[in-house]
């Protein structure tokens, strides 16, 4: 594997690779690299041609009060999960390359980038729809591989992709979880043993909604069941705990198909997002 800071450096690699007939997978991600990173890799390995994963903490899509300062940054580490899940290159992509001196271009989400973390998190999607865009006109990437962990997130650059009339194909890959259920993030790290304990509050109440579901229950009633397994956690502070549709993001108003269940908590300062389809 090579590792590459300088975008001229990439579009070289990348020209090079193109010119033997190979498509370009890409792994986009903020690094502190886990399982779930890697199994994006792997999925992109698994398709074949060269594959990229991108190491950029993207200032864009932080608020003044969030953790951009101690966002977890681990290059080593990275580098290392990288190549044994089988990436090419790795781009530790710069700062004043991606956000030159004068820029000023934005991408505006619009409806699906003001709600569930976008209410509290404004402008957060507008980072990352920005970013996303960068990256995606530097590498000329054919396919681009999302976890389902970050399920608004999949759904804002799909938007992306499809307003802009980009080529790059979407890959959503299902969420990595622990055997305990705690989806994997790069915030996990912050968690004590003791607020690890308080996480699994979220998977617990999401699997709830999900059997009652299951069973036949209504949108009404899985929303009572969410809340009532959430609030049943004295350590969680709950941010959301909603029901919508997965491809619009609009609330969902009866059970069906795509109805998916997300949830935002606070355990201490750390702020965890998951998810879940109710109807497949």
């Amino acid at each position: 594997m090579k590792r590459i800071e300088s975008l001229a450096d990439l579009r070289a690699a990348l020209a090079a690779a193109r010119a033997g007939g190979a498509p370009v997978r890409f792994v986009p991600t903020m690094g502190a690299l886990h399982d779930g990173h890697a199994t994006l890799v792997r999925r992109a390995r698994a398709d074949g041609g060269v594959v990229v994963v991108s190491v950029y903490v993207n200032p864009t899509q932080f608020g003044p009060n969030e953790d951009f300062a101690r966002y977890p940054r681990t290059p080593e580490g990275d580098l290392a999960v990288a190549e044994a899940a089988g990436a090419d290159l790795a781009w530790f992509a710069r700062d004043d390359e991606l956000y030159p001196a004068g820029e000023s271009t934005r991408v505006r989400t619009g409806a699906i980038g003001g709600v569930l973390c976008g209410v509290y998190r404004p402008g957060h999607f507008d980072g990352v729809a920005t970013v996303v865009a960068k990256l995606l006109v530097a590498t000329g990437a054919d396919t681009l591989y999302l976890g389902e962990k970050d399920f608004q997130q999949t759904v804002v650059v799909g938007r992306m992709i499809a307003d802009f009339l980009l080529a790059t194909r979407l890959v959503v890959v299902p969420t990595v979880r622990d055997p305990d259920g705690l989806a994997l993030s790069s915030r996990n790290r912050y968690l004590s043993p003791a607020e690890r304990e308080v996480a699994l509050a979220i998977p617990r109440a999401l699997e709830r909604a999900a059997a009652l579901a299951r069973a036949g229950g209504t949108v009404e009633a899985v929303h009572e069941t969410l809340h009532a397994a959430l609030g049943a956690e004295p350590g969680l502070r709950v941010q959301y705990g909603e029901l919508r549709d997965s491809a619009t993001l609009e609330a969902a108003q009866r059970m069906e198909q795509g109805t998916r269940a997300f949830v935002a908590a606070y355990v201490g300062s750390t702020r965890l997002i998951d998810n879940r389809l109710l109807v497949p």
